[in-house]
């Protein structure tokens, strides 16, 4: 099988459609990872201004994609002073 994917998430999710709401999920999850690495804050701190638990921004931290909804990260990101920006297109 020599198949040829755009993005590692095409070539693992079942559908287009859970591919696509992957690739938009693993972007707002590397945008906080980003964010709260660069802070300098704690856990503690950053659970505190996400308004999550902090055993949640471990999973966050620990890149645990399966654990977030689209919402919730984008909730995430509002709180932390990042702005969602969508762009849509024809697909390919």
């Amino acid at each position: 099988m020599n198949d040829k994917f755009n993005s590692v998430w095409d070539a693992i999710e079942d559908t287009p459609h859970q591919a696509a709401s992957m690739k938009i999920r693993s972007k707002l999850l590397i945008a906080l990872q980003e964010r709260l690495r660069n802070s300098g804050l704690t856990q503690v701190k950053a659970a505190k201004l996400l308004g999550v638990t902090q055993p949640r921004v471990s999973d966050l931290m620990r890149g645990r994609i399966d654990l977030f909804s689209l919402e919730s990260l984008v909730d995430m990101i509002t709180s932390i002073g990042l702005e969602v920006e969508i762009s849509i297109k024809d697909a390919a």
